[in-house]
């Protein structure tokens, strides 16, 4: 299930175009809380925390997530699942701890790459729609893909300028969302959990 996810995601999003959507539409209010926001994820170097999944059926999955910048970042699911996804900053991985098996994707291909940058950039992305309340601001990106529109609303906290939830918005009108707790910033995370087993498989994807 979370491969298959993870697989519509991929695909279905790709690479963000650059520039486009709202940007030339946006206040300037909007646009330097977009900038501020980009630049103060930027500074976030390491962080780790838990989260909860919850799909369109209402499914909910928990884990721990852990970043590091550049390019690194594992999302450890808890039980009864036995999958994890890790970027390793050569490529992306979802792997099955009970089956032992490894999936691997294009780092450059993958939705979550602009916030492991050593840069983030939102503007430069397809904006569809800025949405704020006294609390938060909601950034939707769009990218058109051969099964029609995918979004990404991405909302943060005004006051701390940090990444709350995202919800991924398939063209059919399913959702997946994505929300962090427990969030501590400039940790030491072990090289380990950015490893992965050379003795894993790679079968064939569905």
């Amino acid at each position: 299930m979370i491969r298959r996810l993870f697989i519509l995601a991929l695909f279905s999003l790709g690479a963000l175009s650059p520039a486009g959507g709202l940007e030339n539409t946006l206040t300037e209010e909007e646009t330097n809380l977009i900038r501020a926001i980009s630049e103060h994820n930027t500074q976030i170097r390491t962080m780790a925390g838990r989260f909860l999944q919850i799909d369109s059926a209402g499914g909910r999955v928990e884990g721990t997530f852990f970043l590091e910048r550049p390019n690194k970042i594992r999302f450890k699911y808890g039980p009864p699942s036995r999958e994890e996804i890790i970027s390793t900053g050569r490529g992306f991985y979802v792997i099955d701890r009970r089956e032992r098996t490894k999936f691997a994707y294009p780092q450059d291909k993958v939705p979550l790459r602009q916030f492991l940058a050593d840069e983030i950039d939102l503007l430069s992305a397809n904006i569809s729609d800025v949405v704020k309340t006294d609390t938060f601001i909601s950034i939707t990106l769009f990218d058109e893909s051969p099964v029609g529109t995918v979004q990404v609303a991405l909302i943060f906290e005004i006051e701390t300028l940090e990444l709350w939830q995202w919800t991924l918005i398939e063209p059919n009108g399913g959702e997946l969302t994505f929300s962090l707790y427990d969030v501590v910033r400039d940790v030491e995370i072990p090289r380990s959990f950015f490893y992965i087993d050379a003795t894993y498989t790679s079968p064939d994807r569905d």
